[in-house]
């Protein structure tokens, strides 16, 4: 889990500062398909926790 987390933040900063979309992100990173579904699963579950409060 901790290698997700750190693609999160580069996938984070690729969208954010270069406007990429998330899946352009991924392509650059070169995440295969499982890894892309769980980094999905725990960036939703973190919006969720903002979203909560």
């Amino acid at each position: 889990m901790a290698d997700n987390q750190n693609y999160q933040v580069a996938i984070d900063i690729l969208r954010c500062h270069l406007g990429m979309t998330t899946d352009e992100a991924h392509r650059e990173l070169g995440i295969d398909a499982a890894s892309k579904a769980s980094l999905s699963d725990a960036h939703d579950a973190l919006l969720g926790l903002t979203q909560e409060g």
